[in-house]
This record gives C-alpha cells, sequence and structure tokens, in this order.
C-alpha cells in the first residue's frame, strides 16, 4: 500500500502561486466576501421595528461618546438633528428584492453581534433631548404683556387726576385770579401811547386810573382803617414773591421802576388781590451820595425836566393806581418843584402817597391844593428791621387809627417784615380793626 507523501510547508502557497494568486489577494478576497455577505444581511434584515407612535431611533456602529450634562443645555440646538427620520428614505435604498439570493447571509454569526449595536440605548438619551419642552416654561415670559395692559389704562387714567402744581410760583399766583384777583390791567381806555412809554390818562368818559385799577372795598365798614404798603418791590424776585404770596390782598405793594419784568410782577400782584402803586424816586438830602436811581427827579432841574423824568418813570409800566415818594427829603419840601409834578400825577388820574420822609414835607398839602387824591404815612414800621422794633410800630398805628379812624404804615420786604406783617393781619379781626387798600384811605387824613 503506497503510503501519501508529506508535503512540505511551502508546497501549498507554491500552488496558490501557480494557479496566480498571491497570499495578500486571498486574504483580500476573504475579507470582501465577508463584507458583502455582511451588507446583504443587513439589507435582508431592513431597518428595526419599531411599535406604532414610538420615537425613531437612529442607530449609530459607533456609540457616539456620552455628552456631559451641562451639555445638555445645548440639545435644543442639536435637537433638529432627528432631521436622520430621512434615513428611512435612504434605507429604500435596497429597492433590489433579489437581494434574498445570498441565503449564506445568516452565516455570519458575528453579524448578530454587530445587531447588538443598537444596545446605545443611549441614543435615546438624546431623543430625550426634546426636553426642551422646557422652552414652553420659559415662555410664560409673554405673561409680560399683561403689565403693559394694566399700565395703560393708568396713562389714560391720568386725565381724572387732579391738575398738577403749577411748575413756578408765576403760574401759581396767576391762577389765583379766581376769587380774589383784580380785573387784568391795562385798560386800554386809560392809557396813552407815547415815546416814553404808555402813560396813564383820564378815558373820555372820565374814568381814572386809581379808581379803575383799586382794590374793592366796602366802604360802608366803620371799623378804623388800616393801610400797609410794602414798599421797594421788584428788585428782589424771592422778597417779592414773598410779599405776593404771603401777605393778604387787602395790603398794597409798591414796586421799583426800575426792576426787571415789571409787568410781569404788576401781574401777579394784582392776580393775587393786591392794589399797586409805583415808587417815585425824589431827592434826598444827602444826594448824590444817597441816589434813589435814575431819572430821580431833582431840585436842580426846571419844571419841564423833571416832567420829562417823571414821563419815563410812568412809562415803566401800567395797571397801578398811583405813586409813592421813594425818599425825597429834599424835593419834597421844595414848593416850587413839587407842585407841577402833583399837578401832572393828578391830571393823568393818579393818586399821591407821601411818604413824609421829611418831617417839612409840603407834598399832602400841594396835592390838596391841586385836587389830586392822597394819603399820607403815618409810620415806617421797619425802620429798625427786628421782631420787637417792627411790633411797636404797628401797635402805634393801631392806637392811631382807633383813635382817628384810619391810619397809614409803610415798610420794606425785609423777611422779618413780611412775617410781622403776616402774623399782625390775623389779630385785626378780634381787635375791631379793618385791614385797607390804601385807595380806600384817599383824603381822609389832614396834612
Amino acid at each position: 500500500m503506497r503510503q501519501p507523501r508529506s508535503r512540505p510547508p511551502g508546497d501549498s502557497a507554491r500552488k496558490i502561486g501557480k494557479r496566480g494568486l498571491s497570499p495578500l489577494a486571498a486574504v483580500s478576497l476573504v475579507l470582501v466576501i465577508l463584507a458583502s455577505t455582511t451588507a446583504v444581511w443587513l439589507q435582508m434584515s431592513g431597518p428595526p421595528e419599531r411599535r406604532h407612535g414610538a420615537p425613531a431611533v437612529v442607530v449609530k456602529l459607533s456609540p457616539p461618546p456620552q455628552p456631559a450634562p451641562p451639555a445638555q443645555a445645548k440639545a435644543p440646538e442639536t435637537t433638529p438633528a432627528p432631521a436622520p427620520a430621512k434615513a428611512p428614505e435612504t434605507t429604500p435604498a435596497p429597492p433590489a428584492p433579489p437581494a434574498p439570493a445570498p441565503a449564506k447571509a445568516p452565516a455570519p454569526a458575528k453579524a448578530p453581534a454587530q445587531a447588538k449595536a443598537p444596545a446605545p440605548a443611549k441614543a435615546p438619551a438624546q431623543a430625550k433631548a426634546p426636553a426642551p419642552a422646557k422652552a414652553p416654561e420659559t415662555t410664560p415670559a409673554k405673561p409680560a404683556p399683561p403689565p403693559t395692559a394694566e399700565r395703560a389704562p393708568r396713562r389714560a387714567a391720568k386725565p381724572r387726576t387732579p391738575t398738577p402744581k403749577p411748575a413756578s410760583t408765576a403760574t401759581a399766583l396767576l391762577s389765583a385770579t379766581v376769587g380774589g384777583g383784580l380785573r387784568p390791567a391795562p385798560d386800554p381806555a386809560l392809557v396813552e401811547q407815547t415815546r416814553l412809554g404808555p402813560l396813564p390818562r383820564v378815558s373820555p368818559d372820565g374814568r381814572k386810573a386809581w379808581q379803575a385799577y383799586a382794590r374793592p372795598f366796602d366802604t360802608g365798614d366803620r371799623r378804623p382803617r388800616l393801610a400797609i404798603i410794602v414798599s421797594g418791590l421788584g428788585l428782589s424776585g424771592a422778597a417779592t414773591e414773598a410779599a405776593i404770596q404771603r401777605l393778604p390782598g387787602a395790603v398794597t405793594l409798591a414796586f421799583a421802576p426800575y426792576a426787571k419784568g415789571l409787568a410781569q410782577w404788576i401781574a401777579l400782584a394784582r392776580a393775587a388781590g393786591h392794589e399797586v402803586l409805583l415808587d417815585l424816586p425824589m431827592e434826598p438830602v444827602n444826594f448824590p451820595a444817597n441816589d434813589p436811581g435814575p431819572h430821580t427827579l431833582l431840585t436842580s432841574l426846571t419844571a419841564e425836566q423833571n416832567k420829562v423824568r417823571l414821563h419815563w418813570l410812568l412809562g415803566r409800566v401800567t395797571g397801578y393806581v398811583g405813586v409813592v415818594n421813594r425818599m425825597g427829603a429834599r424835593f419834597t419840601t421844595s414848593e416850587t418843584h413839587v407842585r407841577p409834578v402833583l399837578k401832572e400825577l393828578g391830571q393823568r388820574g393818579l393818586l399821591f402817597v407821601d411818604s413824609r420822609s421829611s418831617l417839612h414835607s409840603v407834598a399832602a398839602r400841594m396835592a390838596a391844593e391841586v385836587g389830586l387824591p392822597r394819603a399820607i404815612n403815618n409810620r415806617f414800621i421797619d425802620a429798625e428791621a427786628s421782631r420787637a422794633a417792627i411790633d411797636t410800630r404797628l401797635e402805634e398805628i393801631e392806637r392811631i387809627a382807633k383813635t382817628v379812624g384810619h391810619a397809614v404804615g409803610i415798610g420794606s420786604p425785609f423777611p422779618v417784615t413780611i412775617d410781622r406783617l403776616q402774623r399782625w393781619a390775623l389779630t385785626l379781626e378780634g381787635k375791631g380793626l379793618v385791614l385797607a387798600p390804601v385807595s380806600a384811605l384817599v383824603n381822609t387824613q389832614g396834612n
């Protein structure tokens, strides 16, 4: 019996070589066969079945790295990735049913090992990414509109609220014309337009400024009358506002002709119910060391020159009932110079208050002689600007009024003066006295 001969190890390789295949080519052929078999098996098995309504799961052969927990916040941005749902559209690519022909496909048992790839159930963790359902929880930011809807009605309700307080004292005073304010000035019939300004005049029907612009007063009131004049207003805004606001309307206010905004000040004073005078600067004894201001009436000028100056002073504004001399201790003692001035004032329908800056003043007597309505000052109430001194002067004019039936006092717009006058005015009713505008005391006093 013939025994088979043993073949040397390299014999098979030589046979393969003889057939024209190298070892490397053989290995490659085997790998290709395995790969094609695996692909055919996957095509036959198709995508994994899923229950109706269950979310699609994308299976990746290589398990993706699990994202860090904080990165899940970015999931909403990656959630649009569900676009892989298009995978089913690509899977139909194997429409070639003939694929089942390679029955050898089931042979690679290793393929099922790859089928275990579905194990990355972690992929559903990505499916949970739709957790952006929390977004609706953030959307409640939309309730923000309701607040605006609530604010809108509030704005609409503003018109129902009371009118806001005036932005300035001027506006507040102008609004006080109702219930106590005087009629607006000027009255065109009482004004003569000249190159020096609007001068007062007697109207064609005989009306005069001292009556037309006067504060009404009950002439039937038999109580002793007290007239208080606060002079020098308009030069200090704070002092002028305090006098207009804090003092009773029956207190007469006198304004400097040099004040800025003089027309407005007088309008405000009248709106608050105050009768108004114009300060008339006259030469004092120690002029020019003590100078009342430009266009002061002087004894060194002629009557015509003083008349021009008088017209300039009177033409600064309208709405006043008359004038009160400012200083004038020298001028009011000169009949030659005083008479022409007082006569001009009378012809223009004004009244004159002699401040009695000099005990030798002849102004009051001259006024009576020329028929000019006049009043006479009895006391300067704040020659010494202290509470005690002012209170003493006010008591003195009270006694004068109780004795003769009337009295006049003149003061300056010092804070202490305004404060004492405000308090004092509240006591007059209980003392049987009445505070009156200076026009109510015209021609009631002796010379």
